[in-house]
């Protein structure tokens, strides 16, 4: 029995999913905040924050710093905000939920018009089109800038090394975006390489565009919990599928 192969046609270019990146540098942060802020942020998804903690008063929020190098989209630089959400219909808490809990990403800009409509397109991303200023030394640092406003900025203090047997290991991970009144589920395979963890580690800063201000208002700049970074990230994304519209 053939299998049926999705494709879709951004800018002229066709593309045949699961859409590839085989060469991609990652620099994430993660940061506990308050629950009912990070719940209001979103509200607009229908989904809801994996709530954990004394009193199920906390959430988790991953700031990252994508590099695209080879991948079926080009090379482009990401920032994401996400937040981690429970799958659609379930009111889990605690660390157990935050385990399989999925990414919401709030935030998307890029710098590239190519990943920014594919993005829009197939899976409802939530992409803009920014600037990205990076720095690179033994602090890896950039700055985000959306229509001229600066939006965020991060540096990261080198981390420690992760053996490969615990970091390399195969992950599945959905993500959820909402675009048009339409909240859509992603599933991603991936596979890290030269993965470095620090507890802390980043510095941040907001600046004047509005989403430093809904940062604000998760308590942020504030200290990570963690950060890390990957060498090298392998990974493949499916075609989205709806699951809920407004």
């Amino acid at each position: 029995m053939t299998q049926v192969t999705s494709q879709h046609t951004i800018a002229g270019t066709v593309l045949t999913m699961p859409v590839r990146v085989r060469t991609a540098h990652q620099h994430t942060a993660m940061f506990v905040v308050d629950a009912d802020a990070a719940q209001r942020m979103i509200d607009y998804s229908g989904l809801r924050v994996c709530r954990f903690g004394r009193g199920h008063r906390k959430a988790m929020v991953v700031l990252m710093l994508m590099r695209y190098e080879d991948t079926d989209l080009g090379q482009y630089y990401e920032y994401g905000t996400n937040v981690m959400v429970n799958p659609p219909g379930s009111n889990a808490t605690g660390m157990k939920a935050l385990q399989s809990a999925g990414a919401f990403v709030h935030h998307l800009p890029v710098d590239q018009s190519f990943t920014l409509e594919a993005g829009r397109t197939i899976w409802g991303y939530p992409k803009v089109m920014a600037d990205f200023t990076i720095r690179n030394g033994r602090h890896f640092g950039f700055d985000v800038s959306i229509d001229g406003l600066h939006a965020v900025s991060m540096d990261f203090a080198p981390g420690i090394p992760v053996p490969a047997a615990f970091a390399s290991k195969p992950q599945v991970h959905s993500t959820y975006s909402h675009l048009d009144g339409v909240t859509r589920e992603t599933e991603g395979r991936m596979v890290l390489s030269g993965v470095r963890y620090r507890p802390g580690g980043v510095s941040l800063r907001l600046g004047e565009h509005p989403y430093a201000a809904e940062l604000s208002a998760l308590g942020l700049p504030k200290r990570a919990l963690v950060s890390s970074s990957a060498a090298n990230v392998d990974m493949t994304f499916a075609d989205s599928r709806t699951v809920g519209e407004a």
